[in-house]
Protein backbone atom coordinates (compact mmCIF):
# COMPACT_ATOMS: atom_id res chain seq x y z
CA UNK A 1 0.00 0.00 0.00
CA UNK A 2 3.17 2.37 0.47
CA UNK A 3 2.08 3.72 -3.78
CA UNK A 4 -1.52 4.54 -2.33
CA UNK A 5 -2.25 7.87 -1.31
CA UNK A 6 -5.15 9.86 -0.27
CA UNK A 7 -6.24 13.46 -1.53
CA UNK A 8 -8.97 14.82 0.74
CA UNK A 9 -10.45 17.83 -1.11
CA UNK A 10 -11.30 20.34 1.73
CA UNK A 11 -11.83 24.00 0.30
CA UNK A 12 -15.22 24.31 -0.53
CA UNK A 13 -17.51 27.21 1.19
CA UNK A 14 -20.80 24.74 1.40
CA UNK A 15 -23.20 27.50 0.71
CA UNK A 16 -26.07 25.37 -0.06
CA UNK A 17 -25.67 24.22 4.17
CA UNK A 18 -25.77 28.27 5.03
CA UNK A 19 -26.30 29.82 7.02
CA UNK A 20 -24.75 26.80 9.37
CA UNK A 21 -21.93 26.82 6.57
CA UNK A 22 -19.87 30.31 6.82
CA UNK A 23 -17.24 31.15 4.92
CA UNK A 24 -15.35 31.10 8.48
CA UNK A 25 -15.96 27.37 8.96
CA UNK A 26 -17.91 25.44 6.17
CA UNK A 27 -19.73 22.77 6.78
CA UNK A 28 -16.66 20.06 6.38
CA UNK A 29 -15.87 21.65 10.02
CA UNK A 30 -18.48 20.94 11.30
CA UNK A 31 -19.87 18.20 13.40
CA UNK A 32 -23.55 18.74 11.70
CA UNK A 33 -24.72 14.85 12.45
CA UNK A 34 -24.20 15.39 16.40
CA UNK A 35 -21.61 12.42 16.34
CA UNK A 36 -18.95 14.64 18.03
CA UNK A 37 -16.87 14.33 14.75
CA UNK A 38 -16.60 17.16 12.22
CA UNK A 39 -17.46 15.52 8.76
CA UNK A 40 -13.68 16.17 7.48
CA UNK A 41 -12.64 13.85 10.99
CA UNK A 42 -14.94 11.28 10.03
CA UNK A 43 -13.75 11.55 6.39
CA UNK A 44 -10.32 11.41 7.78
CA UNK A 45 -10.95 7.93 9.77
CA UNK A 46 -12.56 6.64 6.80
CA UNK A 47 -8.91 7.53 4.79
CA UNK A 48 -6.15 6.26 6.98
CA UNK A 49 -7.22 2.49 6.85
CA UNK A 50 -6.71 3.24 2.43
CA UNK A 51 -3.08 4.48 2.77
CA UNK A 52 -0.17 5.22 5.19
CA UNK A 53 -1.27 7.89 7.19
CA UNK A 54 1.97 10.17 5.93
CA UNK A 55 0.43 9.66 2.45
CA UNK A 56 -2.96 11.48 2.94
CA UNK A 57 -2.86 14.99 2.32
CA UNK A 58 -5.64 17.88 2.96
CA UNK A 59 -5.79 20.38 0.11
CA UNK A 60 -7.93 23.59 1.28
CA UNK A 61 -7.85 27.09 1.77
CA UNK A 62 -5.03 28.52 2.99
CA UNK A 63 -7.87 30.34 5.19
CA UNK A 64 -8.48 27.34 6.88
CA UNK A 65 -5.09 26.22 7.14
CA UNK A 66 -5.78 26.28 11.17
CA UNK A 67 -8.55 24.96 11.47
CA UNK A 68 -7.39 21.78 10.00
CA UNK A 69 -4.66 21.35 12.23
CA UNK A 70 -6.81 21.66 14.97
CA UNK A 71 -9.56 18.79 14.07
CA UNK A 72 -6.59 16.61 12.57
CA UNK A 73 -3.55 17.31 14.83
CA UNK A 74 -2.00 13.86 13.35
CA UNK A 75 -0.98 15.46 10.24
CA UNK A 76 1.94 17.39 9.65
CA UNK A 77 2.11 20.82 8.29
CA UNK A 78 3.82 19.08 4.95
CA UNK A 79 0.64 17.58 4.53
CA UNK A 80 -1.69 20.46 4.37
CA UNK A 81 -1.59 21.82 0.64
CA UNK A 82 -2.94 24.85 0.61
CA UNK A 83 -4.76 27.09 -2.37
CA UNK A 84 -4.00 30.84 -2.19
CA UNK A 85 -7.52 31.04 -4.03
CA UNK A 86 -10.11 28.97 -4.85
CA UNK A 87 -10.11 27.81 -8.19
CA UNK A 88 -12.88 24.62 -8.02
CA UNK A 89 -11.69 21.35 -7.99
CA UNK A 90 -9.49 21.07 -11.60
CA UNK A 91 -6.25 22.97 -10.24
CA UNK A 92 -6.88 21.87 -6.59
CA UNK A 93 -6.65 17.88 -8.01
CA UNK A 94 -3.71 19.16 -10.75
CA UNK A 95 -2.20 20.54 -7.66
CA UNK A 96 -2.01 17.26 -5.63
CA UNK A 97 -1.71 14.77 -7.68
CA UNK A 98 1.61 16.54 -9.64
CA UNK A 99 3.03 17.44 -6.35
CA UNK A 100 2.77 13.37 -5.61
CA UNK A 101 3.73 12.06 -8.60
CA UNK A 102 6.97 14.30 -8.50
CA UNK A 103 7.83 12.48 -5.29
CA UNK A 104 6.28 8.65 -6.98
CA UNK A 105 5.58 8.26 -10.17
CA UNK A 106 3.98 4.86 -9.37
CA UNK A 107 1.33 6.67 -7.54
CA UNK A 108 -2.48 5.79 -7.04
CA UNK A 109 -4.31 8.67 -5.36
CA UNK A 110 -7.82 8.21 -4.05
CA UNK A 111 -9.02 11.57 -4.34
CA UNK A 112 -12.14 12.40 -1.78
CA UNK A 113 -14.17 15.41 -0.63
CA UNK A 114 -14.02 16.40 3.13
CA UNK A 115 -17.71 16.59 3.51
CA UNK A 116 -19.83 13.79 2.26
CA UNK A 117 -21.33 11.27 4.74
CA UNK A 118 -20.77 7.79 4.67
CA UNK A 119 -22.99 5.11 6.41
CA UNK A 120 -21.54 1.73 5.58
CA UNK A 121 -17.65 2.45 6.17
CA UNK A 122 -16.55 -1.01 6.00
CA UNK A 123 -18.28 -0.96 2.45
CA UNK A 124 -16.54 2.31 1.25
CA UNK A 125 -13.34 0.83 2.17
CA UNK A 126 -13.98 -2.55 0.44
CA UNK A 127 -15.00 -0.86 -2.75
CA UNK A 128 -12.28 1.37 -2.55
CA UNK A 129 -10.01 -1.30 -2.70
CA UNK A 130 -11.76 -3.14 -5.11
CA UNK A 131 -10.74 0.52 -7.18
CA UNK A 132 -7.00 0.66 -6.01
CA UNK A 133 -6.81 -3.13 -7.73
CA UNK A 134 -8.53 -2.29 -10.84
CA UNK A 135 -6.89 0.98 -11.60
CA UNK A 136 -3.49 -1.00 -11.03
CA UNK A 137 -4.30 -2.90 -13.87
CA UNK A 138 -5.41 -0.71 -16.30
CA UNK A 139 -4.83 3.13 -17.35
CA UNK A 140 -8.49 4.14 -16.40
CA UNK A 141 -9.79 7.35 -14.83
CA UNK A 142 -12.24 5.35 -12.21
CA UNK A 143 -15.68 7.70 -10.47
CA UNK A 144 -17.10 6.50 -8.27
CA UNK A 145 -21.16 6.34 -8.66
CA UNK A 146 -24.08 6.02 -6.36
CA UNK A 147 -27.11 3.67 -7.21
CA UNK A 148 -29.59 6.18 -7.27
CA UNK A 149 -32.27 5.38 -4.39
CA UNK A 150 -34.47 8.55 -5.93
CA UNK A 151 -35.19 10.99 -9.00
CA UNK A 152 -32.83 13.96 -7.04
CA UNK A 153 -32.08 16.96 -8.91
CA UNK A 154 -29.57 17.84 -6.54
CA UNK A 155 -26.83 15.37 -8.11
CA UNK A 156 -25.13 15.17 -11.44
CA UNK A 157 -25.44 12.01 -13.21
CA UNK A 158 -23.31 9.41 -14.55
CA UNK A 159 -24.83 6.98 -18.24
CA UNK A 160 -22.56 3.76 -17.97
CA UNK A 161 -22.35 1.37 -20.76
CA UNK A 162 -24.10 -2.55 -19.60
CA UNK A 163 -22.31 -4.39 -22.15
CA UNK A 164 -18.43 -2.20 -21.51
CA UNK A 165 -17.65 -3.85 -18.72
CA UNK A 166 -14.44 -5.12 -17.04
CA UNK A 167 -15.01 -7.13 -13.78
CA UNK A 168 -17.73 -4.63 -12.45
CA UNK A 169 -16.38 -1.62 -13.60
CA UNK A 170 -18.43 -0.11 -16.57
CA UNK A 171 -17.03 2.22 -19.15
CA UNK A 172 -18.66 5.96 -19.07
CA UNK A 173 -20.95 7.32 -21.82
CA UNK A 174 -22.29 10.53 -20.71
CA UNK A 175 -21.62 12.82 -17.51
CA UNK A 176 -25.04 15.23 -17.29
CA UNK A 177 -25.08 18.35 -14.81
CA UNK A 178 -27.73 18.15 -12.15
CA UNK A 179 -31.27 18.06 -14.23
CA UNK A 180 -35.04 19.24 -13.89
CA UNK A 181 -36.85 16.55 -12.43
CA UNK A 182 -38.25 15.25 -15.46
CA UNK A 183 -35.39 14.26 -16.74
CA UNK A 184 -33.91 13.19 -13.25
CA UNK A 185 -37.06 10.78 -13.72
CA UNK A 186 -36.22 9.48 -16.99
CA UNK A 187 -32.71 8.53 -15.95
CA UNK A 188 -34.11 6.57 -12.63
CA UNK A 189 -36.15 4.35 -15.02
CA UNK A 190 -33.65 3.80 -17.53
CA UNK A 191 -31.12 1.96 -15.29
CA UNK A 192 -28.13 2.93 -16.80
CA UNK A 193 -27.60 6.43 -14.70
CA UNK A 194 -25.86 6.52 -11.16
CA UNK A 195 -25.67 9.93 -8.86
CA UNK A 196 -21.98 11.73 -9.54
CA UNK A 197 -19.93 11.04 -5.76
CA UNK A 198 -16.54 13.39 -6.98
CA UNK A 199 -14.73 10.40 -5.63
CA UNK A 200 -12.17 9.59 -7.63
CA UNK A 201 -9.04 6.29 -8.01
CA UNK A 202 -6.57 6.74 -10.55
CA UNK A 203 -3.12 6.53 -10.98
CA UNK A 204 -1.35 10.45 -11.30
CA UNK A 205 0.68 9.18 -14.24
CA UNK A 206 -3.18 8.67 -16.03
CA UNK A 207 -4.68 11.92 -14.38
CA UNK A 208 -1.56 13.95 -15.43
CA UNK A 209 -1.88 12.52 -18.81
CA UNK A 210 -5.48 13.55 -19.04
CA UNK A 211 -4.94 17.24 -17.74
CA UNK A 212 -2.39 17.61 -20.95
CA UNK A 213 -4.74 16.32 -23.31
CA UNK A 214 -7.62 17.83 -22.07
CA UNK A 215 -6.75 20.79 -19.80
CA UNK A 216 -3.47 21.76 -20.70
CA UNK A 217 -4.14 25.18 -19.39
CA UNK A 218 -4.57 24.10 -15.84
CA UNK A 219 -1.67 21.95 -15.53
CA UNK A 220 0.76 23.88 -17.52
CA UNK A 221 0.85 26.59 -14.65
CA UNK A 222 2.70 24.26 -12.57
CA UNK A 223 5.21 23.83 -14.61
CA UNK A 224 7.57 26.15 -13.06
CA UNK A 225 5.93 25.19 -9.70
CA UNK A 226 6.84 21.72 -9.83
CA UNK A 227 10.99 22.53 -9.61
CA UNK A 228 9.88 24.11 -6.01
CA UNK A 229 7.74 20.82 -5.00
CA UNK A 230 8.40 20.03 -0.92
CA UNK A 231 11.12 23.03 -0.51
CA UNK A 232 10.03 26.65 0.82
CA UNK A 233 9.40 28.09 -2.44
CA UNK A 234 6.48 25.99 -2.73
CA UNK A 235 4.18 28.58 -1.73
CA UNK A 236 5.11 31.14 -3.73
CA UNK A 237 5.55 28.90 -6.38
CA UNK A 238 1.53 27.44 -5.85
CA UNK A 239 0.51 31.17 -5.77
CA UNK A 240 1.85 32.31 -8.92
CA UNK A 241 0.38 29.22 -10.68
CA UNK A 242 -3.07 29.04 -9.21
CA UNK A 243 -3.48 33.26 -10.38
CA UNK A 244 -3.01 31.51 -14.12
CA UNK A 245 -5.42 28.89 -13.17
CA UNK A 246 -8.87 28.88 -15.28
CA UNK A 247 -11.52 27.83 -12.74
CA UNK A 248 -12.98 25.06 -13.89
CA UNK A 249 -14.08 21.34 -12.02
CA UNK A 250 -12.38 18.11 -12.90
CA UNK A 251 -15.47 16.64 -14.59
CA UNK A 252 -16.38 19.80 -17.12
CA UNK A 253 -12.75 20.29 -17.41
CA UNK A 254 -11.25 16.49 -17.66
CA UNK A 255 -14.02 13.66 -17.11
CA UNK A 256 -16.47 14.47 -19.70
CA UNK A 257 -13.95 14.32 -22.50
CA UNK A 258 -11.91 11.71 -21.54
CA UNK A 259 -12.38 8.36 -23.40
CA UNK A 260 -10.73 5.98 -20.56
CA UNK A 261 -13.60 6.62 -17.73
CA UNK A 262 -15.04 3.95 -16.01
CA UNK A 263 -17.12 3.95 -12.99
CA UNK A 264 -18.26 1.10 -10.72
CA UNK A 265 -21.92 1.32 -9.10
CA UNK A 266 -21.88 2.18 -5.41
CA UNK A 267 -24.00 1.41 -2.06
CA UNK A 268 -22.36 2.75 1.12
CA UNK A 269 -24.81 4.86 2.45
CA UNK A 270 -24.07 7.63 0.70
CA UNK A 271 -24.85 11.74 0.92
CA UNK A 272 -22.87 14.81 -0.46
CA UNK A 273 -24.86 16.04 2.62
CA UNK A 274 -24.67 18.93 0.27
CA UNK A 275 -28.39 20.96 1.45
CA UNK A 276 -30.73 20.96 4.30
CA UNK A 277 -32.94 18.62 2.31
CA UNK A 278 -29.86 16.27 1.88
CA UNK A 279 -29.04 16.38 5.50
CA UNK A 280 -32.93 15.46 6.32
CA UNK A 281 -32.90 12.36 4.78
CA UNK A 282 -30.03 11.24 7.08
CA UNK A 283 -31.10 12.41 10.14
CA UNK A 284 -32.82 11.00 12.98
CA UNK A 285 -36.38 11.32 12.59
CA UNK A 286 -39.43 11.44 15.46
CA UNK A 287 -42.57 9.94 14.95
CA UNK A 288 -43.96 12.73 12.83
CA UNK A 289 -40.70 12.65 10.37
CA UNK A 290 -39.07 15.85 11.83
CA UNK A 291 -35.30 15.88 11.85
CA UNK A 292 -34.32 17.94 15.30
CA UNK A 293 -31.38 19.32 16.81
CA UNK A 294 -31.52 21.61 19.77
CA UNK A 295 -32.69 20.64 23.60
CA UNK A 296 -35.13 22.87 23.91
CA UNK A 297 -37.14 22.45 20.87
CA UNK A 298 -41.27 21.99 21.39
CA UNK A 299 -43.37 21.16 18.69
CA UNK A 300 -47.09 21.14 17.97
CA UNK A 301 -49.07 19.74 15.33
CA UNK A 302 -46.53 20.04 12.84
CA UNK A 303 -44.06 17.13 10.59
CA UNK A 304 -41.90 16.41 8.06
CA UNK A 305 -39.10 19.41 9.20
CA UNK A 306 -35.54 19.79 9.66
CA UNK A 307 -35.04 22.12 13.03
CA UNK A 308 -31.41 23.01 14.06
CA UNK A 309 -31.25 25.49 16.74
CA UNK A 310 -28.59 25.64 19.67
CA UNK A 311 -29.22 24.26 22.40
CA UNK A 312 -29.84 27.37 24.58
CA UNK A 313 -32.92 29.29 23.15
CA UNK A 314 -36.21 27.60 23.45
CA UNK A 315 -37.90 27.49 20.10
CA UNK A 316 -41.35 26.56 19.70
CA UNK A 317 -43.30 25.41 16.02
CA UNK A 318 -46.77 24.94 15.70
CA UNK A 319 -48.73 23.79 12.43
CA UNK A 320 -45.82 23.50 10.54
CA UNK A 321 -45.42 21.01 7.29
CA UNK A 322 -42.04 20.55 5.53
CA UNK A 323 -40.08 23.29 6.69
CA UNK A 324 -36.34 24.08 7.59
CA UNK A 325 -36.08 26.03 10.59
CA UNK A 326 -32.10 26.97 11.03
CA UNK A 327 -31.47 29.18 13.91
CA UNK A 328 -27.79 30.71 14.31
CA UNK A 329 -26.34 33.63 16.41
CA UNK A 330 -27.39 36.34 13.88
CA UNK A 331 -29.25 34.54 11.15
CA UNK A 332 -32.49 32.39 11.27
CA UNK A 333 -34.00 31.08 8.05
CA UNK A 334 -37.08 29.73 7.12
CA UNK A 335 -37.37 28.11 4.42
CA UNK A 336 -39.29 25.18 2.40
CA UNK A 337 -37.23 21.72 2.43
CA UNK A 338 -37.79 21.32 -1.57
CA UNK A 339 -36.58 24.83 -2.20
CA UNK A 340 -33.04 24.37 -0.17
CA UNK A 341 -31.43 24.16 -3.56
CA UNK A 342 -32.03 28.27 -3.82
CA UNK A 343 -30.41 29.11 -0.83
CA UNK A 344 -26.92 29.32 -3.14
CA UNK A 345 -28.96 32.19 -4.46
CA UNK A 346 -29.83 33.86 -1.47
CA UNK A 347 -25.81 33.96 -0.27
CA UNK A 348 -25.21 34.91 -3.76
CA UNK A 349 -27.78 38.18 -2.99
CA UNK A 350 -26.24 38.67 0.22
CA UNK A 351 -22.90 39.29 -1.16
CA UNK A 352 -24.21 41.79 -4.07
CA UNK A 353 -26.00 43.64 -1.41
CA UNK A 354 -22.42 43.93 1.08
CA UNK A 355 -24.20 42.14 3.85
CA UNK A 356 -20.97 39.53 3.29
CA UNK A 357 -21.24 39.65 7.63
CA UNK A 358 -23.94 37.23 7.53
CA UNK A 359 -22.03 34.89 5.43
Amino acid sequence: MDNVYVAIMAGGIGSRFWPQSRVAKPKQFLDILNTGQSLLQMTYDRSVKLAPKENLFVVTSSEYQSLVKEQLPEITEAQVLLEPVRRNTAPCIAYVCDKIHAKNPNAIVVVVPSDHLILFPDKYEALIKQCIAFTKRHNHLVTLGIKPTKASTGYGYIQYDEENTEGGFYKVKTFTEKPDLEIAQTFLKSGDFLWNSGMFVWKTKDILDALHKHLPEVIDCFNEAREAYYTPREKEAIAKAYSQCTNISIDYGVMEKAENVYTIPSQFGWSDVGSWDSLYEVYEHDYWGNAVKGKNVKIYDSMNNMIMVGDEKMVVVQGIKNLCVVDTDDVLLICERSKEQEIKQITMDLKQQDLDRYL
